[in-house]
């Protein structure tokens, strides 16, 4: 196992491991308290947390040991779908085409388009080099302003009040909830129909009450959202899916 580089982080390094095509990242972690792994849907990407105590060496033998798991992994995981002109992704779970409209004098960065005999177009004005991130960032807008209705209802239903809202690309979960009342999202519920997002805001909200996924938890989740089963199985088989749209391509 060689480094290529050192990323940003002193903490973080890109590796090249023989016989594995998808990129390595090995990250040294404070609080670690042993050798994990992950792969990151996002980045297609292998990462491997290792506490202080561990060498680079220890982290290869890690990774040697569970390959064939981290293999079956990496092919399981969806086709990555790049934010490119004219390919389809979808907006509160309706399929919208993409349309790099290039450098326009409009108010809007981007907006949604009927367009007749097609799906509806999500049109980004722009130089092309930068509209999948103008994409991106319009995403998380809409998904900040999506949930922040939500939450703000579900808050009110269940007698409880968040502190904040932050929206941030997340990859193992699709919301948390901190002691201090502070929620975070992924951004890429906006993607999922708008039942899904509905649920996972409601999800967080009766944490506000209950830090935990006990039996009291569950109730008020039901309370506040009486359909929440048709969310949590949407989620289950379609989640990962969402983590491909805007992931890079090795």
């Amino acid at each position: 196992m060689t480094i290529i580089q050192s990323l940003t982080s002193p903490k973080k390094h890109d590796l090249n491991y023989a016989g594995l095509q998808t990129p390595v990242q090995v990250r040294r972690h404070p609080s670690a308290k042993r050798l994990t792994l992950r792969i990151s849907h996002t980045r297609r990407a292998v990462i491997v947390t290792m506490p202080k105590h561990c060498s680079f060496d220890d982290a290869s033998d890690f990774l040697t040991e569970n390959i064939e798991w981290v293999r079956q992994r990496i092919e399981q995981l969806p086709e990555a779908v790049p934010f490119v002109n004219g390919i389809l992704v979808p907006l509160r779970g309706e399929d919208h085409q993409i349309s790099f409209e290039g450098p326009l004098r409009r108010r809007d960065v981007v907006w949604t388009e009927n367009r007749e005999d097609i799906v509806p177009a999500l049109c980004v004005t722009g130089d092309v080099v930068h509209a999948p991130r103008r994409l991106k960032d319009w995403l998380s807008g809409q998904a900040r302003e999506d949930l922040g209705k939500r939450v703000q209802w579900h808050a009110r239903n269940l007698g409880v009040k968040a502190k904040n809202i932050s929206i941030r690309d997340q990859t193992t979960r699709w919301g948390s909830c901190s002691s201090r009342g502070h929620l975070s999202f992924s951004w890429r519920l906006v993607l999922a129909p708008s039942h899904v997002l509905d649920y996972v805001a409601a999800h967080e909200v009766a944490h506000l009450q209950e830090m935990n996924h006990g039996p009291r938890f569950w109730e008020l989740v039901r309370i506040t959202m009486p359909h929440m089963d048709d969310a949590r199985n949407w989620l289950k088989e379609n989640g990962a899916k969402l983590h491909s749209y805007g992931a890079l391509q090795e």
